[in-house]
């Protein structure tokens, strides 16, 4: 039986690409949700019986309940969720401006929480399925102008940690997806900036300035990331974390090693303070 996949924010960068590749498997029904339909004519070329477009503003819960409904009523399961829409905020802390910071929340956790909530009483049924949360890089390290973005990235992933401990025993998978930068429109339209005015921050200046230079000079394939999604989401034993790219991993790794270093440096002081 051909597995289904809901997609959300499949209207450019990784969930075009990542639609693009479900909607070429044979194997594979495809629910590709973005805002706008007109948005999803690239996948016209294919098996419309296989293919339903939706649409989906992740923040508008009506909007998300109608979408899984009509996927249900279309395909009768939902095997596999990709929680992709989300944007980003180049900023300060100090300069930020917090309805900003607000509305990237809004999209890049609640609405992933939302969109979640409301597929996995189909997969508890179901007891299978495998939810997919496109985190970050930035959420296994952190780089100055970005921490609004990267906080609202580390809550991705605590939550996806809590998820895959209480669906643990109902056949239910968690990934967490951390990319590095990719030649995508993230950098661009999906995002907003806010070059530093405050000359105490004008060694930023540039890097933000410059910040959608990343469109074409990022490191990671888009292409190339979107299939090891696939790949990962079809293998025998699904990963908790997937970190792409070499900034993932290594400044990852980095990052981690130093806090795993750092905490055990106080040992006796952190023990000391329980009875």
């Amino acid at each position: 039986m051909a597995k289904t996949w809901f997609i959300t924010g499949t209207s450019s960068g990784f969930g075009k690409e990542l639609a693009t590749v479900v909607a070429k498997n044979q194997d594979t029904n495809l629910v590709a949700a973005a805002r706008h339909l007109e948005d999803l004519a690239y996948l016209d070329e294919f098996d419309a019986a296989r293919i339903e477009k939706v649409i989906i503003d992740v923040t508008d819960e009506a909007q998300i309940k109608a979408g899984v409904a009509k996927a249900l009523e279309r395909f009768e399961t939902i095997d596999v969720l990709v929680n992709n829409a989300g944007l980003g905020y180049f900023a300060t802390i100090e300069e930020s401006d917090m309805d900003q910071f607000r509305y990237m929340f809004d999209v890049n956790v609640i609405g992933l929480a939302n969109m979640t909530k409301a597929v996995l009483p189909t997969m508890r049924a179901q007891r299978a399925g495998v939810i997919i949360n496109l985190s970050s890089a930035l959420a296994l390290t952190t780089l100055p102008t970005m921490g609004y973005y990267s906080a609202t990235k580390y809550a991705v992933e605590g939550y996806s940690d809590t998820l895959r401990q209480e669906v643990a025993d109902l056949g239910i998978k968690v990934m967490a997806v951390e990319p590095s930068g990719a030649r995508t429109q993230w950098s661009g339209r999906s995002s907003r900036k806010v070059v530093p005015a405050i000359k105490d921050y004008a060694a930023f200046s540039d890097s933000v300035a410059n910040v959608s230079d990343s469109v074409t000079q990022a490191p990671g394939d888009p292409k190339r990331i979107a299939q090891v999604i696939f790949d990962q989401a079809n293998a025998s034993e699904i990963p908790a974390h997937l970190p792409l790219g070499d900034f993932a991993y290594h400044g990852g790794l980095q990052n981690l090693e130093g806090l795993v270093s750092e905490i055990k440096s106080r040992e006796d002081l952190s023990l000391s303070t329980d009875d």
